[in-house]
């Protein structure tokens, strides 16, 4: 495996994104935060810092579609990692590439939308 990783977005996460970011200015700075303390940590440098956890059902021995728990938030001030953001992706071990699926605030939404995982392994 290599030590990069490639970032790409479905459409519904860019819409998910755009939307949350009218809320929360600091989200384009967070995101790339988490993608080095905690995507890579977890799938290339093998460092569990528990904020990624694998979603049952959806991996396979290609693809893992993982959530982000510990998400910190800079526009959510005083709630470190506990921001409620929660961000649903896919990594696929082949090509060492991560597709974000999903973004959502908790406050709003309570789970992760099951039906578009299934959407998105099914035109993977």
């Amino acid at each position: 495996m290599t030590n990069r990783i490639d970032y790409g977005e479905t459409p519904e996460f860019q819409k998910d994104f755009k939307r949350l970011l009218k809320k929360f200015k600091s989200l384009v700075d967070d995101l790339e935060l988490a993608k080095i303390a905690a995507i890579e940590f977890y799938h290339v440098k093998k460092i569990n810092n528990l904020s990624i956890f694998p979603i049952q059902g959806f991996c396979t021995e290609e693809i893992q579609v993982c959530k982000i728990k510990k998400f910190a938030c800079k526009a959510l001030k005083g709630r470190g990692s506990k921001s409620g953001i929660r961000i649903i992706y896919a990594f696929h071990y082949q090509s060492c590439k991560v597709d974000f699926i999903e973004i959502y605030f908790k406050g709003e939404k309570e789970n992760e939308d099951r039906e578009r995982i299934q959407e998105y392994l099914k035109n993977c």
